[in-house]
């Protein structure tokens, strides 16, 4: 069962985005600010210190912590689908922090997701209004203020669950909006608005992982639900949304029925894409529609909201 751990009020996170356990912290990013920080959290949700960079991001969206402890800022959003460049504030314990931008292959993409492999590779998850994200991993070392080109290594599918939550109707159910791998390497994870989708891990081949089904469970209903990160030991789920008071919530890993590791071919385990809905009668018109809907609210707030 769910439960909360605590609850968040502090203003400066009242676009909470971005969550990662570690020990007995929690740190957290709020999505806009003049500069990067990264607020850690005590076990009561109190804001207990603060760590940073001189860096104006543009929109960042996710967090992860890498090798050695360095913690990963993924300044990834893009609504307007319109940066020449995304970027990964990388802070290290010494207080030192790089800046590391990146381009896709294939034009802009608003992404919302980061997933830090155990070996320190970097992978970018797009937010896709039809529920078919694409994962993007740097093609050479990063080169600290310099771009390097990513190349696309994958595709996550995901369709209506019918969980409720989110602030864009049933699209929120595709639309990936997080991502946390385990502390321990032994698994990953990506949300949408309603849903959290959790692999098995082996080594650092995020790519052969996602190419397995993933178990699912159904978040508790929440406003702007991105923040995902896993507990300190493993064992569970830490999820949290933007608006204040926003509750911390710890779940259970979702338990994985035999079987639901085959790869995401076969199809009587894995999670359709959108063309495999209407051979199956799925609803897509509503899908389509709420996608639709989506992409107008999405636009608007990114008028409304983001900087120019």
């Amino acid at each position: 069962m769910p439960t909360v751990r605590c609850s968040v009020t502090d203003e400066r996170l009242a676009e909470l985005s971005g969550l990662v356990v570690v020990g007995d912290q929690m740190l957290a990013i709020n999505d806009g600010g003049s500069q990067v920080a990264v607020y850690g959290l005590d076990g009561a949700c109190q804001v207990v210190d603060v760590q940073g960079a001189p860096v104006d991001p543009f929109d960042p969206e996710d967090l992860g912590v890498g090798p050695g402890g360095s913690v990963w800022v993924a300044d990834t959003g893009d609504n307007n689908a319109e940066r020449a460049t995304v970027a990964l504030h990388v802070l290290r314990p010494d207080g030192a922090a790089s800046l590391y931008r990146l381009t896709y292959p294939d034009g802009a993409h608003d992404a919302e997701a980061l997933l830090v492999a155990p070996d320190g590779t970097p992978y970018v998850v797009t937010k896709e209004v039809l529920g078919s994200s694409a994962v993007y991993r740097p093609t050479a070392p990063l080169a600290d203020g310099g771009t390097v080109p990513m190349e696309r290594v994958a595709t996550v599918n995901v369709t209506l669950t019918g969980t409720p939550g989110g602030p864009v109707g049933r699209a929120g159910q595709l639309m990936v909006t997080g991502g946390a791998v385990a502390s321990d390497g032994s698994a990953l994870a990506l949300r949408t608005y309603t849903d959290a989708y959790v692999w098995p891990l082996s080594g650092s081949d995020v790519v052969g992982a996602l190419a397995a089904a993933p178990a699912r469970v159904a978040l508790p209903e929440s406003p702007q639900g991105e923040a995902i990160s896993f507990t300190a030991d493993s064992r569970g789920l830490v999820v949290a949304s933007e608006g204040l008071p926003s509750d911390v919530v710890v779940l259970p890993l979702p338990t994985t029925p035999a079987g639901t590791a085959a790869p995401s071919t076969a199809p009587e385990t894995a999670i359709p894409s959108i063309a495999e809905l209407t051979e199956k009668g799925s609803p897509l018109p509503a899908a389509l529609f709420a996608a639709l809907g989506a992409t107008v609210v999405v636009w608007l707030g990114s008028r409304l909201l983001r900087r120019p």
